[in-house]
């Protein structure tokens, strides 16, 4: 049995929190937040503990796993405490707001031989799963150009936002990992662009809600991904690759799959308004399986610079108007 100490008692954590408790190989011992009363209104119904101070749950002698789930800003310095405490790490995305500091990091973690994960969940997504295998296999041979369309239902609380680090880093970021990983192949030139359009009072300055990014790669290949904050149909989330063999195409979840053709149209629901939580679950497992078996961690915290320095770049592109190359 797997004990976890958790950071973080937001959202994120919430799921990280019900996620650990129903896995019959792990178990949830800690939480710390720094909103001690969050932390007691999410640990007492799971049987966790909750201490005051952090150095409370790196003195704890059963604790076998870390999560790092609290905000971004925290990430670097709980990753450095947990690799100097030998515990093997899931840790959420980004690794840091500062890329610098997530170079110290990665820096560091050379001299460590602790397991960290870095929770790109959408690639434990099932239709991503099979896409990635299906290129893989040759199904659309040459992989020409990649479409990615992610537009969350509502925007999300500008508290949240201000320490998030930005559209580029904080929600596109997924798929500056998810596309190289998918095609196996990383972009070499980026540009940006974007806008406020949907509330710019909502928006940290500086940051943008609407958002298109073109990726470049050494192949020839392009990969357009269009980011919104807000979608009043519901949450749309889809990919499609296309190739010289042919096309495979991701559909966005549909709250009601049932579609009702009648003498006056076609009737069917509409998409869901949150992203399946399942993917969660299956990333949580993935990190599990492989500390377990003394295997590779994947997504790695390598993995998480990669998708950084995309992100960064992206972000210069976006402030400067211009293509930026990327040398790896």
């Amino acid at each position: 049995m797997m004990r976890f100490a958790l950071f973080g008692a937001g959202r994120a954590g919430t799921i990280h929190a019900n996620n650990i408790a129903a896995h019959p190989a792990a178990e949830l011992g800690y939480i710390f937040d720094v909103d001690q009363a969050a932390a007691r209104r999410l640990g007492a119904p799971l049987g966790a503990r909750c201490p005051q101070r952090q150095e409370d749950v790196w003195q704890a002698e059963d604790v076998d796993a870390v999560l790092i789930a609290s905000s971004t800003d925290t990430h670097a310095d709980l990753l450095r405490q947990a690799m100097q405490a030998g515990k093997p790490t899931y840790c959420e995305k980004p690794i840091d707001l500062d890329v610098e500091k997530v170079r110290a990091v990665v820096a560091e973690a050379a001299g460590y031989d602790v397991p960290i994960f870095i929770g790109f969940r959408r690639r434990f997504a099932s239709e991503f799963q099979q896409m990635r295998a299906r290129i893989q296999e040759g199904a659309v041979g040459q992989v020409e150009s990649v479409r990615i369309v992610a537009r969350d239902f509502e925007p999300t609380a500008l508290t949240y936002l201000e320490r998030s680090g930005g559209l580029l880093r904080d929600k596109m970021v997924h798929y500056f990992d998810l596309v190289p990983w998918m095609v196996s192949e990383r972009p070499a030139e980026v540009y940006a662009a974007g806008s406020c359009l949907i509330d710019p009072a909502n928006v940290p300055a500086g940051d943008v809600d609407t958002a298109v990014v073109l990726l470049r790669f050494p192949s020839g290949a392009l990969c357009t991904i269009e980011n919104s904050r807000r979608s009043v149909y519901g949450c749309d989330d889809r990919i499609e690759v296309f190739g010289s063999e042919g096309l495979l195409q991701s559909s966005p979840a549909r709250s009601h799959p049932l579609v009702h053709f009648t003498q006056t149209g076609i009737v069917q629901g509409g998409f869901t308004q949150s992203y399946s939580e399942e993917s969660f679950a299956t990333a949580l497992d993935a990190f599990i399986r492989a500390v377990e078996a003394g295997a590779a961690v994947s997504p790695s915290l390598q993995d998480g610079y990669q998708a950084q320095l995309i992100a960064e770049a992206a972000v210069e592109s976006l402030r400067s108007n211009r293509p930026v190359e990327l040398q790896w």
